[in-house]
């Protein structure tokens, strides 16, 4: 059984995450600039990946009922993603993100520009990210809910709360800051995470130190690849990236690397994941970096899940594990797109 199989078996697994939800509006590099919106940010990606990888995927949000925020649950809804947590209280506005995708020049690749602070037609603030809060994480609680896997890449009083919670039930927590925040909840993050992934762009690893150490703690190092180490090793390991020879956006990759690590190594117990040899823990980042790699060939972070049948998708994973390159793609979005859904909350009609 090959690594794409073995990650295509984890029906019965759960994930329950919360941190950035948030409607991508992506505009492409093509003379028409084609523009598509779907659901974003790293939870959303994560959750929405793993869902179309087989899991049972609940992101943890508090998204409004504004026409956006509807845009988003229901993109995430197609994937299969539960959104019995979407929509906890108190609700807000779903921060919207806007990535330009800008033509390279010559032989150089496309690369990308963000708009996450002020809207690019209409100049008015677009809304931002807002934590769940502790009347949230009480509900869940409440609730008793359980999951074999808690994500989050936002600290949060409720995010920790939530991440204590689920750690007490046995659940693997897996963190992947993407900023500081608050030095308290960043450390208790770091303790509570049985796996800490991150990219060097943001953090260097004297940054994220803590008392007791993850199990496992994975640098991204972008076109180079990754490096990573286990507590009862402590050296850095590196894995080189795989051969990408048409990129046309790295939006995301980070965020497929993420789903395809969770989906082949966190699919049992806490001990399970503790018991991985070297080799396991490898062969699970080796697929992970496949899927990031797949991910360059398209623009905007999750387009290749509208681009293609889930069959010629594993296929072409199976060949970057095979040949440690990828030609590209050349399929293109099967998803409504117009020069109309370029507008953000606030744009006129």
């Amino acid at each position: 059984m090959n690594l794409v199989e073995q990650s295509l078996m984890s029906s019965s697994l759960t994930i329950h995450g919360t941190g950035l939800v948030a409607l991508d509006i992506v505009t492409e590099s093509s003379p028409e600039g084609t523009t598509y919106q779907w659901a974003g940010g790293t939870c959303g990606n994560v959750l929405t990946i793993l869902s179309y990888l087989g899991w049972n995927s609940f992101p943890i949000s508090r998204m409004d009922d504004s026409p956006h925020s509807n845009k988003a649950i229901q993109d995430m809804k197609s994937w299969g993603v539960n959104d019995l947590y979407l929509s906890l209280q108190p609700t807000a506005s779903i921060p919207v993100i806007f990535e330009e995708i800008i033509p390279g020049k010559g032989s150089q690749p496309a690369r990308h520009k963000f708009h996450w602070r002020n809207c690019p037609n209409c100049n008015e603030w677009l809304p931002s990210y807002k934590a769940i809060t502790l009347k949230a994480s009480k509900f869940l609680k409440e609730d008793d809910t359980s999951c074999d896997v808690f994500f989050f890449d936002r600290v949060s009083p409720a995010a920790i709360d939530l991440a204590e919670f689920y750690k007490n039930k046995g659940s693997i927590i897996f963190f992947e800051p993407s900023a500081k925040g608050a030095a308290n909840h960043l450390q208790r993050a770091l303790e509570l995470a049985d796996i800490v992934k991150y990219s060097n762009q943001r953090f260097d690893c004297e940054t994220l130190q803590s008392d007791k150490r993850p199990f496992l703690e994975i640098q991204t190092l972008g076109s180079e690849g990754l490096q990573y180490r286990v507590n009862s090793q402590g050296e850095w390991c590196s894995i080189p990236s795989f051969e990408v020879k048409k990129v046309l956006d790295s939006c995301g990759c980070g965020d497929w690397t993420t789903a395809g690590i969770i989906s082949k190594l966190c699919t049992g117990t806490r001990e399970d994941l503790y018991s991985n040899n070297l080799d396991s823990i490898k062969d699970a980042l080796s697929y992970g970096q496949a899927l990031g790699s797949w991910n360059c060939g398209f623009e905007g972070a999750r387009s290749g899940m509208y681009s293609m049948t889930k069959e010629t998708f594993e296929n072409e994973i199976c060949s970057i594990l095979e040949t440690k390159s990828y030609e590209g793609s050349s399929h293109k979005p099967n998803i409504e797109s117009s020069d109309t859904l370029n507008k953000c909350p606030l744009c006129p009609n």
